[in-house]
């Protein structure tokens, strides 16, 4: 058996978990084994890691929440029922009865018209997923209110798609009710308790995080005044376990349920092996080959299309990608409203006679040296290999050079690259998702530093896509704002700043003790889980 860490040391002396060797994870318990080294804060102000978004989500309670069954649709939560002015300008929320928090506290519209205000006014990237909607520091107090203590309104300064706003911030952690009194009392020069939600939770919702050790684990327990459900299971560990191999072993060991982080190898071996279940979900997260603009080279048009054909789609599907992702070169990931079908939002194959007459229009007869930079992220480097062969053969050089994800980030954040492998997750299941951050660029000035913008971040700015973008977002008649962003795949497809190429998959390895894992591209439900 593994040896246990710290955090599961601490179940064990508690009594959560059977010190026996091999023994079974405890009844009452979810056990997952994940790669979590990405957490740095639990305030829904900041985060913006996959992972932290998750577990958040299981311990803090949106306004409303994406349909398990169907996720382009919302369903109650803090909200139970919500209404919307015929100027679609104003919406109203009503909020659930004896809503509380961890402590027993009653927990009012008027915390959560301060819980969404703070995120506003602490303008940490999780600000955007409000201020995108026409809110700002200098009016968050007055659009977003709590006239009683069961009624919250927003009022919206366009008639931007109810369903749109309701999936982008009614759902998203930015509408998580918060412990305005604890907040308040623990703030620490005005930052709104942020160095407070640094390392604890202090919201509404089914789960409360007992304990986090970076590196280490994390631990929920579930709240005693919970206003729905309760959890089917008491506990939830989440063991930090970077190795994919040491995961699947954990797993078939029987010393942890859940397995998040399987390698294609693990997952197949598992899916033949029959003594564990492989499940897998499309999520709205692209990986892509992105182009900085800044480059001369990549500022050509031409040379960024040439590049969409040295990518294997079909081959590395096959041998790269299985359990990981499908092929995809449309921003609208697969199931959003307005995104292109499967057929029409792929349209490339590997074409070495295409991509080297484009790059004999674009100047470059003879090609060109360039270089790639990309993470950890285990099919990173095999796709970037690929590429970098097929290139060769028509005299384009590629260096490639692996880093460290955090300094991936840092480096594509400061535009210091000429081609990064890279990914990006919408919060939203709606082409505006993505067209808002891959195709619109608010400020292209390198000091503006919009680096929530991977548009920003490969320095491409065009006008008319801009505008496209703005248009389709506010057009009224669904089948003509459906056609409005079937148009922009199909140019962004052809001129964009990226070479879109797989949306991922959410895979799991999960021991057949686990009833009801239930979860969709956006969410993954912790409470509805049992044994």
């Amino acid at each position: 058996m593994i040896k246990l860490n710290t955090i599961t040391a601490a179940l064990v002396f508690s009594g959560a978990i059977g010190a026996t060797a091999h023994a079974a994870t405890p009844p009452d318990s979810l056990v997952m084994a994940w790669n979590i080294d990405a957490i740095s804060t639990w305030d829904p102000a900041q985060i913006g890691e996959v992972v932290t978004n998750e577990i958040v989500l299981n311990t803090c309670d949106s306004l409303v929440n994406f349909d398990a069954k169907d996720e382009k649709a919302v369903v109650p939560n803090l909200a139970k029922s919500w209404d919307v002015s015929p100027d679609h300008q104003q919406i109203t929320f009503h909020l659930q009865d004896n809503l509380k928090f961890p402590d027993g506290s009653p927990a009012t519209a008027g915390d959560l018209a301060w819980s969404m205000q703070r995120i506003v006014k602490l303008g940490y990237g999780n600000a955007a997923a409000i201020t995108d909607y026409g809110f700002n520091k200098e009016n968050v107090d007055q659009t977003i209110t709590a006239p009683d203590d069961k009624t919250l309104v927003m009022k919206l300064d366009k008639p931007y798609p109810t369903n749109l706003v309701l999936q982008a911030i009614a759902a998203n952690v930015v509408s998580t009710l918060q412990n305005r009194k604890l907040l308040e009392k623990e703030a620490v020069n005005g930052d709104f308790g942020h160095k407070y939600l640094s390392t604890r939770t202090a919201c509404v919702g089914p789960y409360q995080l007992v304990r986090w050790n970076a590196g280490e684990g994390v631990v929920l327990q579930a709240t005693d005044h919970y206003w729905s459900t309760p959890p089917a299971l008491k506990r939830v560990l989440i063991r930090h376990v970077a190795e994919t191999g040491t995961q699947r072993l954990l797993l078939t060991q029987g010393d942890v349920d859940v397995a998040r982080d399987l390698s294609a190898d693990d997952l197949k071996t598992l899916d033949e092996g029959g003594k564990v279940r492989v499940e897998k979900v499309l999520k709205p997260q692209l990986f892509f080959w992105t182009f900085n603009s800044e480059d001369p080279i990549f500022q050509n048009e031409k040379v960024r299309l040439a590049m969409r054909y040295l990518i294997d789609y079909d081959g590395l599907a096959k041998n790269v990608m299985p359990y990981l992702g499908v092929p995809r070169a449309s921003f609208a990931q697969i199931g959003a409203f307005g995104a292109l079908d499967e057929t029409q939002g792929q349209p490339f194959k590997l074409d070495l006679e295409k991509a080297k007459q484009l790059l004999s229009e674009a100047g470059y007869p003879n090609g060109f040296s360039s270089s790639v930079i990309f993470g950890t992220l285990p099919h990173s480097a095999p796709i970037a290999q690929s590429i970098q062969q097929n290139a060769a053969k028509i005299g384009v050089t590629l260096k490639l050079e692996r880093m460290a994800n955090a300094q991936l980030f840092s480096r594509a954040r400061g535009r210091e690259f000429s081609s990064a492998m890279m990914a990006w997750q919408t919060s939203v299941p709606d082409a505006h998702g993505n067209a808002s951050r891959l195709v619109f660029n608010p400020d292209n000035r390198k000091e503006a530093r919009a680096t929530q913008y991977p548009s920003w971040r490969a320095a491409f700015y065009n006008e008319d896509l801009n505008k496209q973008v703005e248009a389709a977002l506010l057009e009224a008649d669904e089948a003509k704002r459906i056609e409005k962003y079937a148009e922009l795949q199909r140019e962004v497809m052809e001129q964009g700043p990226m070479a879109i190429m797989f949306q991922m998959y959410n895979t799991a390895g999960i021991s057949p003790v686990i009833k009801n894992w239930t979860w969709n591209g956006f969410r993954v439900w912790y409470d509805t889980a049992s044994k």
